[in-house]
């Protein structure tokens, strides 16, 4: 079925499209479609999205739209939007406004009385729910911890508080400390999933304890993006 644009937004419309976190083939045919529709494409990393347009064949101006712009350039693209232009909006993958660029942006559309179209797809959180293989009946979602250790542990201990499963996404660069801090904070049981590189040619996701995995792959340099997922309610059941 086809998808009207928003009657506000005249001949123009705003929608905000999830896009590939690795396999340029996970995208849903509407938003296929939607891209090649637009008639501008706001990214927050063009020379990936240029990549994506160009396997399904379509060649359409790019902006930039990130965190360091959106604060002077929401404005800008509204006002595209008002002037009857079709925009297309991604993330440097998977779906805006997740720990990406995007709410600015929906925030100020829907005040000025335009009504965004969400373009539903991939992301590495709902990756990672189904690829963790532990309990989601509830789930905190705590995007990348600080870098600063005593924030960390400070931010890390505010998030476990509960007894909901806890998903956070890390650097390469910190997986080995955060699971010290993990078996610092929580206890060396504490039952953990590491998700590296998701829907990516390298995929692999590791599955034990804090101690388990640090004890097996504390020397190992990582590479790749990676989603952490952390179990709580086990600590309350033991």
């Amino acid at each position: 079925m086809s998808t009207p644009a928003p009657a506000a937004a005249a001949a123009g419309w705003l929608a905000l499209v999830a896009t590939p976190i690795g396999n340029l083939e996970d995208i849903t045919y509407r938003a296929v479609r939607i891209l090649r529709e637009a008639e501008v494409i706001a990214a927050e990393d063009t020379r990936r999205a240029r990549i994506l347009l160009q396997h399904y064949g379509i060649d359409h101006p790019l902006t930039s739209y990130h965190s360091f712009n959106e604060h002077h350039k929401t404005a800008q693209l509204i006002e595209q939007v008002r002037q009857g232009r079709k925009l297309a909006v991604l993330s440097d993958a998977g779906t805006p406004c997740l720990n990406d660029p995007g709410y600015l942006l929906v925030r100020d559309a829907l005040a000025a009385g335009l009504e965004p179209l969400v373009i539903p797809g991939v992301s590495a959180l709902t990756h990672a729910v189904v690829a963790a293989g532990l309990p989601m009946s509830t789930f905190v979602f705590g995007g990348f911890l600080p870098v600063k250790p005593g924030r960390r542990r400070t931010r890390l201990r505010e998030l476990t508080a509960g007894q909901a499963t806890l998903i956070l996404y890390e650097s390469p660069f910190r997986i080995n400390r955060l699971l010290s801090e993990l078996a610092e904070v929580l206890g060396g049981e504490t039952p953990v999933a590491l998700l590296r590189e998701a829907t990516k040619l390298h995929e692999e996701c590791l599955r034990g304890s804090a101690a388990e995995l640090l004890a097996k792959h504390g020397q190992r340099t990582w590479k790749g993006e990676f989603t952490v997922v952390v179990w709580l309610r086990a600590l309350s059941d033991g």
